[in-house]
């Protein structure tokens, strides 16, 4: 029934996640800053940014000194991501001036002017195509702008019409005030007409201002190399800008309803790679005592030449389903050796057993999950589902594996002590609560702010999880250290207690390794070697499971899997006291025909 209800959660929050094409809806919102996405390019990658809607807070605020737009920065490695990573006082959409060499590209929301004001610094080689802002000439119509360099307009027809038409004209045609002929048509000016001018541009009989597929007119079509020949202007969404070029961009906001939207992308040029991080800002709340709530609705979709995946994340695929057929190996072999030593195999053993195999299946799923965002731009819920529940399965089986090694369950006794109960009780639903956090955390939106709140939670009950397993390994320690000086065993304790010590140190290395060191080299590689840190963490798992499978294999040999003889076998100086009747007793030993016999005489 547990595991019903999982599934359903996991399930509901697969339905509104929509991976690598984003889609993030803010009400009420008074952060500074919002993390929108983090992104590696590779060269000809695309950004898609659709602001949806933006409704600002009614009260007057002076945009000109408090400004409300985005920031798109980029960075090489992980570690560095931009200035916009660090909480300065200053809002980065302000700065005039930029020392890094690294691309910076502001968009500046002005709601007077209805207007978005782009301004690139750094070294750019980047393309960005959006709608720019025009002023259309008085009684023309507007329509979508196209680059002014690249079209060609030959001589308008003589019944195009002239100036008084309201379609008559093109946004594109910079002397289309002047292109009437000076004999039109009766009927040119007339929308109703029954046969218009084959380029009147008449809505009544061309809604869609489309030509026949068949026709080539070259007043239509953009001469641009990077697009398909014959493409036509009302196919083209906007105007190219090479960002190396033009530093400044000044683009159309619409207003709808009182919300506002504008939309841009942007193709990654081939010195322009890197590591892309696309902020929103809210400069007015950065003044002291003011906390103005704004709505934000945002798509954003990135793209590389091979997928979804960023650049980092691209070859997680092959990398988990290679680790996948590893971890499975190990599992045979380990069974192999269980099925060989029959007669020393205790319950653990084949519990460590299925860990290894729900490693292997978990790590299969994975790979899945990821081969499908890479090519649909999100996952299959039923394989994303399946993922989730053998990650859950193998995070709540390694730490009672762990922990069930570090007691001596088994091995040395076979019942618990109270106290290491209690570690099971904290340790199993914290695994619980820890692999929820990592759900949700795969299934939000970065932006939103419930992202860091799980995120915090992840790595805090991933600690203490972590910390936990390490007290049954300690407190086994400090029992065979007093066992060792009492019970007359002192060199089977001693052969205990040196591979207790060693597990521990492995235990140790193994937490430092994943979660500290790992993650200090993801922050220092370069953006499309990140996914090394994935790579190391799986190796340095599977280290680990071959390390505690040798330590504690099933063989005669093993000090581990001696256990303590019957209690009859404790010496009598341990259980004779010093009474008056038994006094001056002592024990002698002697050796007849080469068998050992104990004496007892009295003085």
């Amino acid at each position: 029934m547990a595991r019903a209800r999982v599934g359903c959660l996991l399930l509901a929050l697969l339905v509104s996640c929509d991976a690598r094409i984003h889609k993030l809806t803010l009400k009420n919102e008074t952060r500074v800053s919002v993390d929108l996405n983090n992104f590696g390019f590779y060269a000809n990658g695309t950004l898609d940014v659709n602001l949806l809607s933006l409704r600002l807070p009614d009260q007057l605020v002076n945009y000109s000194v408090f400004p409300v737009g985005f920031t798109l920065s980029r960075s090489r490695v992980n570690g560095v991501l931009s200035y916009t990573a660090e909480e300065t006082e200053t809002c980065p959409l302000t700065l005039t001036k930029f020392t890094s060499s690294e691309p910076l590209i502001l968009f500046l929301i002005d709601i007077n002017t209805l207007s978005v004001s782009v301004r690139a610094m750094g070294d750019q080689d980047n393309l960005l195509i959006s709608k720019p802002k025009a002023e259309a000439p008085k009684g023309l119509r507007k329509t979508r702008q196209l680059p002014a360099k690249q079209a060609v307009v030959p001589e308008a027809p003589p019944n195009a019409g002239n100036d008084a038409a309201p379609n008559a004209g093109n946004d594109a045609a910079p002397n289309a005030d002047s292109d009437a002929a000076p004999k039109p048509a009766p009927n040119a000016d007339n929308d109703a007409a029954p046969k218009p001018a084959p380029n009147s541009d008449n809505d009544a009989a061309q809604p869609d201002n489309k030509l026949n597929p068949n026709e080539k007119d070259p007043a239509l079509v953009v001469q641009n190399p990077d697009d398909q020949a014959g493409k036509k202007a009302s196919e083209v969404e906007g105007t190219e800008f090479q960002l190396e070029k033009i530093k400044q961009v000044t683009l159309a906001l619409d207003k709808v309803n009182g919300s506002y939207n504008f939309s841009f992308k942007m193709v990654v040029g081939l010195l322009a790679e890197g590591l892309y991080s696309l902020k929103f800002h809210y400069c007015p709340n950065r003044k002291p005592g003011i906390n103005l709530p704004y709505s934000l609705a945002v798509e954003v979709t990135e793209k590389n030449p091979d997928g979804y995946l960023s650049a980092a994340e691209i070859p997680l695929s092959r990398l988990y389903i290679g680790m996948a057929g590893v971890f499975f190996t190990a599992a045979m072999v380990w069974v192999y050796t269980l099925m060989k030593h029959r007669y020393s195999v205790f319950k653990i053993h084949w519990l460590m057993a299925a860990l290894a195999f729900t490693k292997s299946t978990s790590l299969v799923f994975h790979s899945i999950n990821y081969h499908f965002i890479n090519t649909e731009g999100h996952p299959i819920e039923g394989w994303a589902v399946m993922y989730y529940i053998t990650h859950l399965l193998k995070g709540a089986l390694l730490f009672i594996t762990l922990a069930l090694i570090g007691t001596g369950w088994a091995f040395v006794k076979y019942i618990l002590s109270d106290k290491e109960k209690k570690i099971f009780m904290i340790v199993i639903p914290l695994q619980v609560l820890a692999n929820v956090a990592f759900i949700i955390i795969e299934s939000t939106e970065e932006g939103s702010s419930e992202y860091y709140l799980w995120k915090e939670i992840l790595f805090l009950v991933d600690l203490i999880c972590c910390g936990a397993i390490l007290f049954p390994v300690v407190w086994s320690i400090r029992h065979l250290q007093e066992a060792s000086s009492t019970d007359g065993k002192a060199a089977m304790n001693l052969e205990k207690l040196k591979l207790f010590r060693h597990y521990y140190v492995m235990i140790v290395c193994y937490i430092y390794f994943t979660r500290i060191i790992a993650i200090l080299l993801k922050v220092t590689m370069p953006f499309q070697w990140q996914w090394c840190y994935e790579f190391l963490v799986e190796v340095s798992t599977l280290v680990f499971f071959v390390l505690t499978g040798y330590k504690f294999r099933p063989a005669s040999n093993n000090p581990y899997l001696q256990l303590p003889q019957d209690e009859e076998d404790v010496e009598m100086d341990e259980v004779v006291t010093e009474s008056g009747a038994l006094e001056g007793i002592s024990k002698v030993k002697k050796t007849c025909n080469g068998r050992e016999r104990q004496k007892e005489s009295t003085l």
